[in-house]
């Protein structure tokens, strides 16, 4: 067992604070990764408070995860000690249904395992990367060929990225089709990034009008104030795929009103009280659909991890020393984040070495 030093809350209404557990000895089939940086999630402040009411409290956030291999098991063949590795936001599924064996483990009928928050239907819980080590299965661990450089803006794409990616990629966007990206925040910033990568014409929506130059620097080709409505008229009818990624309620009328017939809206966004139910006959009168879609497999996102690594496409952070966390959280709830924070996990080891 390896001694770990963290942060986690210990109930809903705690702050998270320093914590000690113990990590698994390496298995055959396992990689052991120092940690170097970790991603601050959204996902990770819902769980933290239990705004979702499934947390298992301690709770040890964090599942966008960068780090260098410290051991291997025998059975180990993709990584060796060195290597530089990612851990998204999944450590194990079952392994037997028909969605992981297509290699869409995160939607496992069965449940699959959280990097941290344990398996989806409960059980053992686990600790996340919020922490100096982490040991995951080899099939769940994700390899890294960014420069050496860059590696901390890299670390939000193991849930970013591949939860903008995988639906980018399922609706087949591409050169000729026109995209709208809902939303400028962690998410958003990445599928503008992604989608302007894959080719097609990007259209951002932002309710924030100080936005729209930042949109048109990340790749955007035009930017709409989704609050006035002269500029959301110019749209109408026009998009064949909208990525909604607002983590709040809205209206998502206006925005369904803007897809061509046969369009999709497809929601990642995940708000803690429902959106208003949208009305009917904006579906039915153009053939539209709304959908959703989750993170996406291993493959995909060790796909997904080639492509940004091949176009130049890593996120937008502001790094943070772990003792910060509380108030970054704080922050993004205000929207005050341009646009992943990224801990500096050294900041953890110092600390835990003056410990």
């Amino acid at each position: 067992m390896a001694k770990t030093y963290s942060y986690a809350a210990r109930d809903s209404k705690d702050s998270l604070k320093p914590f000690t557990f113990e990590r698994r000895t390496p298995g055959a089939d396992d990689v052991q990764i120092d940690i170097l940086y970790c991603g601050v999630c959204h996902s990770d402040l819902h769980t933290a408070r239990n705004e979702w009411n499934n947390t298992l409290y301690p709770s040890v956030p964090g599942h966008e995860i960068v780090g260098r291999v410290t051991a291997v098991g025998a059975n180990v063949k993709k990584f060796k000690v060195g290597d530089l590795a990612g851990v998204g936001c999944m450590v194990d599924s079952c392994q037997h249904c028909a969605s992981c064996a297509e290699g869409e483990e995160q939607y496992c009928e069965n449940g699959f395992t959280g990097t941290y928050n344990g398996p989806v239907f409960g059980g053992e819980n686990t600790y996340g990367g919020y922490s100096d080590n982490i040991v995951v299965k080899e099939k769940f661990v994700l390899r890294i060929s960014h420069d050496d450089s860059n590696l901390a803006a890299v670390a939000p794409l193991l849930c970013a990225g591949i939860t903008t990616y995988s639906p980018l990629h399922h609706w087949k966007v591409g050169p000729g089709k026109k995209v709208g990206v809902v939303g400028l925040g962690g998410l958003g910033h990445m599928a503008v990034k992604i989608a302007h990568a894959m080719g097609a014409h990007v259209t951002l929506f932002t309710t924030s009008p100080n936005k729209r130059e930042d949109g048109l620097r990340l790749g955007a080709d035009q930017v709409v104030v989704s609050k006035n409505p002269d500029e959301m008229a110019k749209v109408a009818n026009s998009l064949d795929f909208i990525l909604n990624t607002v983590a709040a309620p809205h209206d998502l009328d206006a925005f369904l009103n803007l897809l061509k017939r046969d369009g999709t809206m497809t929601l990642v966004g995940a708000p803690d009280s429902p959106h208003p139910s949208p009305t009917v006959f904006n579906l039915i009168f153009k053939r539209r659909s709304l959908a959703g879609s989750l993170i996406g497999g291993i493959q995909e996102t060790q796909d997904m991890l080639d492509f940004c690594a091949r176009h130049g496409i890593v996120s937008d952070v502001e790094m943070i020393d772990i003792q910060g966390i509380n108030e970054a959280y704080e922050r993004m709830l205000k929207g005050d984040v341009k646009y992943r924070f990224v801990i500096d996990m050294d900041s953890l080891k110092k600390e835990s070495h003056a410990a």
